[in-house]
């Protein structure tokens, strides 16, 4: 195992890709404490996590403070680091205009939505050159659902002189597969939609980690 100065030495010679979590980790711990390295003690903050990484971004500094007796300065660098990160990606975010592909999608809405605990519908509406229209979430729910009323979703895509729109909720829990309610939803939605020629062409769902498709897996 590296020591603390290795580890700073590799990230200037060889740069962030070379480091793993636990070492990025320890960067940004900064000094040992209690005799411990700040290797280790990262080593042992995530595996008090169970080892995910995304359990740590989902910390509040008050309980960052109380893992392997972390301490108030420690934790809030950590939290700090994490939110400059999240930050980052909201402004990559703001620059999409144009929906390309999925992965504009995922882009935009897994800082958004991916880490929440609790459910979130949004629309994304389009014009004829995937161009977006507006940004709305139409209903915010709790751990296991959220109800959407599909006539206000088709308004405000009637509104906007939309041509197409894309469903995106999360799954908290970070299961992908589609609930009888999303799956009954996106059938009324794409109904409804197609008597004033608006399609809907996916319905994704975002979690911290993963994505899945309508679209892709053949359901719409």
């Amino acid at each position: 195992m590296l020591t603390d100065k290795e580890i700073r030495s590799k990230l200037i010679s060889r740069g962030f890709s070379a480091l793993d979590d636990t070492e990025l980790l320890s960067i940004i711990i900064g000094e040992a404490t209690n005799g411990m390295s700040a290797h280790n003690l990262a080593i042992n903050i995530i595996n008090s996590l169970g080892g995910s990484l995304s359990e740590l971004s989902n910390c509040s500094i008050s309980k960052l403070r109380m893992v392997e007796s972390l301490g108030v300065k420690r934790a809030v660098h950590i939290a700090s680091a994490i939110e400059l990160g999240v930050r980052v990606n909201n402004s990559e975010k703001d620059k999409i205009r144009v929906i390309t592909s999925n992965e504009d999608i995922i882009t935009i809405f897994r800082p958004l939505i991916g880490r929440l605990l609790h459910e979130e519908m949004w629309v994304v509406y389009l014009s004829s050159a995937n161009t977006i229209l507006d940004k709305v979430k139409v209903s915010q729910g709790g751990v296991n659902g959220v109800f959407v009323d599909h006539k206000i979703v088709i308004k405000r895509a009637i509104e906007l002189l939309a041509c197409s729109m894309v469903l995106v909720h999360n799954h908290p829990s970070g299961g992908l597969i589609p609930s009888s309610e999303d799956i009954n939803l996106t059938k009324r939605i794409t109904q409804g939609a197609a008597f004033f020629d608006i399609a809907l062409i996916d319905h994704m769902i975002i979690t911290a980690e993963s994505s899945f498709s309508f679209r892709n897996s053949s359901m719409l």
